[in-house]
């Protein structure tokens, strides 16, 4: 689970850096008295907003799936065993027909 953890954060740090570039654009930007521009700028900006709620939505969605599962896993693993099996016979099954 921290493998998963720690790959979920990793995205998660690589989105922000992203958004906050994009921030940095924006603010290079304030300068500019063109009207273009300042469309482009208020509609950036907008879209960051958005990218930030998606991103922090996402990541939280993400790590509460992950502590639900882990928390199926150790309540009962045998039916987690007895489900990567039958996934295991279901893909071998797909693989094997030509």
């Amino acid at each position: 689970m921290y493998n998963r953890h720690k790959k979920t954060a990793e995205l998660n740090e690589e989105m922000q850096r992203i958004i906050d570039r994009a921030q940095e654009l924006i603010d290079a930007t304030a300068d500019e008295v063109d009207d273009k521009v300042k469309t482009a700028r208020s509609a950036l900006m907008r879209g960051l907003d958005s990218a930030r709620y998606e991103s922090d939505r996402l990541y939280g969605r993400a790590v509460d799936r992950a502590h639900e599962a882990d928390e199926y896993i150790r309540d009962k693993p045998y039916y987690a065993i007895a489900g990567v099996f039958a996934a295991g016979l279901f893909m071998g099954w797909l693989m094997s027909r030509k």
